[in-house]
């Protein structure tokens, strides 16, 4: 048994000199034992004898990106593991091509987690204002895995004029605006004090909170518990959980906001039968308020009010359904009544954020006609689609979508201009003319309307295939 001994749990160089001699010298995964102690000799005893040198033997970049990136890992059997890949490439030069490989896998989890360990602590860590010189903070955070060194680029170039230092179990970073340089790992017991800006940040995240798009399991996933100590906003979520049902209620009784006088006559000017590139609208806003203007159709007779898409104003990824439901044409937003959890739902099963895709509607009014105290929907007609499409195109020109997903036969007929059918149409990348690529899945309504357990069952995992299909296409 040949051993190993590394000078961190990090020590990537250290790592690749052991694995190339280990391979050189013929040893085998098997027979390499790989240890952390901080010792300055890699090896606890001499090598044998190298063979004579036979050809040469290279790796891909990618797998050097891989291993750099699993070596941050917390797991023990990461240097072993990336060992045996790079033995078995010699023979198998495609092996990182081969998704179902055991290793292949095992090493891509590994790295994903890492990346998500890095993308956690560039949006959980809080600076706190420390001692009494200006600019000079202070952080405690608990890494995942061992990723603050790397992400000490990050936070300098974010806070380039302050001085800070942000500690962490296993590696303390500090910058004072020209020198960033590295102690040895802190104590919980070092965090810095709460400042006095923290109240100012609980009161931000609380007037940002939307209880309509609430998804506990979904909030969780994205902001694990494991991190809330450390966040100042934390102590308010259950509370804010809590109260949730209480204050979307609210929200549908209330009143629509007054879009500004400005951007509404900007909007009636660009509604009233404007071609695509005539008087076309230049930013969300302007969508929003000439929704509620407009007159394409005669859906805006019978609503309470128009319902324009949501979401950042640059989306890789867009949703188009069909049109609001009786909940979202009082809300004002779109998917929040039951196909909305369902989607919501959905998209937290295929790992996709809803905050970082754009949902909009081929049809921006509820189309519905009046049963008693009951308004039930009906589907819009070819001539409403297309009167509409003029909104959706320009939405699609403002948020430049990589992926356009159409929920439902109304939202394909509105992306594609023509009728498919969805269950030949799905998993498929179909390229549409402003270069997006469309993908076609059912409505989420559809879902809610299956009346066989098993059936229903069935088609959710499809949906959620699709889900997860669409986001790794606009990754």
């Amino acid at each position: 048994m040949q051993v190993v001994r590394l000078a961190s749990g990090t020590d990537f160089p250290g790592w690749r000199e052991a694995a190339r001699t280990l391979r050189a010298h013929g040893v085998a995964p098997d027979a390499a034992l790989w240890t952390v102690d901080g010792a300055g000799d890699l090896f606890a005893e001499a090598l044998p004898e190298a063979p004579a040198a036979g050809r040469a033997f290279t790796v891909p970049r990618a797998f050097l990106e891989l291993a750099e990136a699993v070596i941050l890992h917390r797991s023990n059997e990461r240097f072993g593991l990336l060992y045996r890949l790079l033995w078995r490439m010699e023979r198998e030069p495609d092996l990182l091509h081969i998704a179902s490989d055991l290793d292949v896998a095992r090493a891509r989890s590994l790295a994903r987690q890492v990346d998500q360990a890095v993308h956690k602590m560039k949006a959980f860590v809080r600076l706190r204002r420390v001692g009494d010189e200006p600019e000079a903070y202070a952080a405690w955070f608990e890494p995942a895995h061992r990723v603050t060194e790397a992400v000490a680029p990050f936070f300098v170039g974010r806070f380039a004029n302050m001085r800070f230092s942000i500690l962490t179990p296993d590696l303390c970073l500090h910058w004072d605006t020209r020198e960033l340089t590295f102690t040895a790992g802190a104590d919980a017991a070092d965090a810095p004090p709460e400042d006095a800006l923290e109240g100012y940040w609980r009161t931000y995240y609380a007037s940002i909170f939307n209880p309509a798009r609430l998804n506990v399991a979904a909030m969780q996933k994205e902001m694990p518990k494991r991190y809330w100590r450390n966040l100042p906003e934390a102590r308010l979520i259950p509370e804010l959980i809590a109260r949730a049902e209480a204050r979307t209620t609210d929200m549908v009784r209330q009143s629509p906001s007054e879009p500004t006088r400005r951007v509404v006559r900007a909007a009636l000017r660009a509604s009233r039968d404007a071609p695509f590139d005539g008087g076309a609208p230049a930013t969300l806003e302007e969508i929003a308020a000439g929704v509620q203007v407009c007159r394409r159709c005669d859906l805006w007779r019978d609503a309470t009010q128009g319902v324009p898409g949501e979401g950042p104003g640059r989306a890789k990824l867009m949703f188009v359904g069909e049109q609001p439901g009786d909940q979202e044409d009082l809300a004002g937003q779109p998917f929040v009544g039951p196909a909305g959890q369902v989607l919501d739902k959905a998209l937290a099963a295929a790992g996709v954020p809803r905050t970082e895709t754009y949902v909009t509607n081929a049809v921006k009014h509820f189309k519905h006609e009046q049963r008693g105290k009951r308004r039930l929907h009906k589907t819009p007609d070819a001539g409403e689609v297309v009167a509409c499409r003029w909104w959706l195109d320009n939405e699609r020109r403002i948020v430049r979508p990589r992926v356009i997903v159409a929920l439902g036969a109304t939202a394909v007929f509105s992306v594609f201009g023509k009728a498919m059918p969805i269950s030949k149409a799905r998993q498929q990348a179909l390229q549409l003319p402003d270069q997006a690529q469309g993908v076609v899945t059912y409505h989420p309504s559809y879902l809610l309307r299956v009346p066989d357990a098993d059936a229903k069952a069935r088609a959710y995992a499809m949906f959620v295939e699709d889900l997860k299909f669409a986001w790794a296409l606009a990754a």
